[in-house]
């Protein structure tokens, strides 16, 4: 596994109006990065735009997943796929902007200096966010608070999704099938980093509000996750085992894989 060997992850569904930006900044700050989109059969051309794309640029790749089937599953699929590459460290982001590419090279360095997973963090000093009402505010802020507290974390903003990881710890992280889904999917992520004892470092960020395209957050998948936080509790470490439902839920899932397609 070479050592330096980076790539950077995106999710997509509907960000025909952000992604091929996002791309370009993202490659423009960290030139010797791969980059794998992976897309949700997005019905707005989303991976239509990126095909075309990868025509010329050869840094970036396309994982196509038949449907929309939550964060979580389609990160997992992304982190799978580029752990089998040989990739020693990898950067999960979104395409909306709302993680600047120019935080990249700190949180990069981190993990290459010795840390499991480098977060940046919203609630760390200097790190915050720009353009959020206050109703949002105290939704994610009081979403991390709540998470911490029930779960015993150390992580200060436990619903934070720009990260980088070392992909050896990433691997373990990812060993099981996740319990939750949407938003609940980073709380799930911090909770299985406590379990192994990863080392992780949070980085201040600043957070703005994505100005193209529309949020996939909803009220229904934050109160699905705060209540997910009680089953993450529940379960302990059995969070990194399959049980019997997990087996049945891999069995759906390479249903779903099936028909992916990786280009390059």
């Amino acid at each position: 596994m070479d050592k330096n060997k980076v790539a950077i992850t995106i999710p997509t569904f509907n960000e025909r109006d952000n992604i091929l930006n996002i791309i370009k900044e993202v490659h423009s700050e960290i030139p010797n990065a791969d980059i794998l989109i992976v897309d949700d059969n997005s019905p707005d051309g989303t991976s239509k735009l990126v095909e075309a794309f990868i025509e010329k640029n050869a840094y970036v790749s396309l994982l196509k997943r038949k449907r929309k089937d939550g964060i979580g599953k389609a990160y997992f699929a992304g982190f799978k796929h580029l752990i089998s590459e040989g990739y020693s460290q990898i950067v999960q982001m979104d395409a909306d902007f709302s993680h600047q590419p120019k935080y990249l090279k700190e949180l990069i360095t981190t993990v290459r200096n010795g840390a499991d997973i480098a977060i940046g963090s919203r609630y760390v000093t200097g790190g915050g966010v720009e353009n959020w009402n206050l109703t949002r505010r105290i939704i994610s802020r009081g979403g991390s608070l709540y998470s911490k507290l029930i779960l015993g974390l150390s992580v200060n903003d436990v619903t934070g999704g720009f990260k980088c990881w070392n992909a050896r710890f990433l691997d373990k992280v990812i060993c099981a099938n996740l319990k939750l889904s949407g938003f609940g999917f980073q709380i799930e992520m911090s909770y299985r980093c406590k379990l192994l004892k990863g080392k992780i470092v949070e980085k201040p960020i600043i957070f703005p509000d994505r100005t193209a395209g529309d949020s996939k957050m909803s009220g229904r998948i934050f109160k699905e996750a705060l209540l997910g936080v009680w089953k993450l509790r529940l379960l302990g470490k059995k969070v990194l085992i399959n049980h019997e439902f997990d087996h049945h839920h891999q069995s759906e899932q390479n249903k779903l894989i099936s028909n992916t397609t990786i280009k390059y």
